[in-house]
């Protein structure tokens, strides 16, 4: 009943740019907040960015803030995540999900992979 379906990933080298797409259900789009979160090869899964239902309000991680930006289109139920300046830290497979606070609320798609080289 929910999906959630990442695309836009790829390999992009060193401060080069990407933009992300997620196409949500309306059941989770329309919750409240968005949010996208990421997972590094041999790492835990990490926050990286939210977006209130509004668009009004943005909240992103240290490590992203600066150079990534978050926006959604509710009308088409898309959320995106703008990506700048990338770093070979960036590397990971890259999800999209309803948030409260720092945490996923549905369960999760598959993901774009995103491959940041030197």
């Amino acid at each position: 009943q929910v999906q959630l379906g990442e695309s836009g990933g790829g390999s992009v080298q060193a401060g080069g740019s990407l933009r992300l797409s997620c196409a949500a259900s309306g059941r989770t789009f329309s919750s409240g907040s968005m949010g996208w979160f990421r997972q590094a090869p041999g790492k835990e899964r990490e926050f990286v960015a939210r977006i209130s239902w509004s668009g009004i309000s943005t909240y992103y991680a240290d490590s992203v803030k600066g150079r990534f930006t978050i926006s959604r289109d509710n009308a088409k139920n898309v959320l995106f995540l703008q990506m700048n300046n990338l770093k070979p830290e960036d590397t990971a497979v890259y999800y999209c999900n309803a948030v409260a606070g720092t945490k996923a609320l549905d369960a999760w798609g598959q993901g774009t992979l995103v491959i940041v080289s030197s």
